[in-house]
């Protein structure tokens, strides 16, 4: 079984994974700040190690060259034109192959949030990463990269009502990606507005509190409504009980683990809060179809660089 109310890690042990927090002025004095955009053109073969951003965002729109996006120990290719699309605390890596000229716009994450509140598509399409391809129409990447042009003006202009502009550019490229993201990657059906939101909250908690084996009931107390009601809202938005999803994020961080870190097995189970070591490599194995020494192995084989 799972230890309640305890978040332990082994002493002297870091965390397997780096956490980047963008400063967009300079490290001994951040500024406020809610979106960010950056132009990169560079020669040559590039790659960026595993790492993840703890409070926000990235949109990356590749409008020339190619490379492969490590998700979770996953090799993801991609070639421009296309959009990388990044949520807050995913995992992953870049390694850019030929020359890119590629526009980076960062997106805080509290501010990301009241935007996504206007649309539920929005809410699904940062449920997690995405390659998307800006080949379904010709004029996509011209439109992309136009939006983006004008959105890197607009954030560094203080002219009057620059905010308010900036907003309706952020949220102009949002709908956009929406658009060229297949509708049934983001469109459940019988999902509505609340149940995306209420799933939503729910996800934000178990992030919080997934080491600690909370009961179903718990959770439905924090968010004040019955745990029938909050499975409801989980199958209607995502197709899955609330129990798989927190079954989802436990092995989400036990794959980060073994992928990035050198923790051994035992160490990892009892940092995500299992007293039994055999117990949660059966529940690894059941997630997985791997027990967590063969997924270890065969997933830094595949993570590799290439010779």
């Amino acid at each position: 079984m799972t230890k309640s109310q305890r978040d332990w890690y082994p002493p002297n042990v870091p965390e397997p994974v780096p956490k980047v927090r963008l400063y967009v002025e300079s490290p001994e004095k951040p500024q406020s700040w809610f979106v960010n955009v950056g132009h990169v053109t560079e020669g040559g073969r590039r790659r960026t190690a595993p790492h993840s951003h703890p409070a926000y965002g990235q949109v990356i729109f590749v409008r020339i060259g190619r490379g492969v996006m490590n998700l979770e120990g996953s090799s993801v290719p991609f070639e421009g034109p296309c959009a990388l699309l990044l949520p807050n605390e995913c995992v992953h890596g870049l390694e850019y192959e030929i020359d890119v000229d590629r526009w980076v716009v960062t997106i805080e994450e509290t501010y990301l949030n009241q935007v996504n509140a206007k649309l539920p598509e929005f809410i699904q399409l940062w449920t997690e990463p995405r390659v998307i391809p800006l080949t379904h129409n010709p004029e996509a990447p011209e439109d992309v990269h136009g939006l983006v042009s004008r959105l890197e003006h607009e954030v560094r202009s203080m002219a009057l009502g620059h905010v308010v502009g900036t907003e309706a550019l952020l949220t102009s490229l949002l709908l956009m990606l929406v658009r060229s993201t297949r509708l049934d990657q983001l469109d459940k059906e019988g999902a509505t507005r609340n149940a995306i939101r209420l799933t939503n909250r729910f996800r934000e908690l178990v992030h919080q509190h997934y080491r600690e084996n909370l009961r179903l009931q718990t959770y439905a107390s924090k968010m004040a409504v019955s745990p029938t009601q909050l499975r409801a809202a989980c199958v209607a938005a995502t197709g899955l009980s609330p129990t798989k999803l927190i079954h989802a994020r436990l092995i989400t961080e036990a794959k980060r683990n073994l992928i990035f870190g050198d923790m051994s097995i035992e160490q990892i189970a009892y940092g995500l809060g299992f007293m039994d070591t055999a117990y949660f490599t059966r529940f690894f194995r059941k997630e997985v179809g791997q027990s967590p020494s063969q997924f270890r192995t065969a997933a830094r084989e595949q993570t590799q660089p290439a010779m």
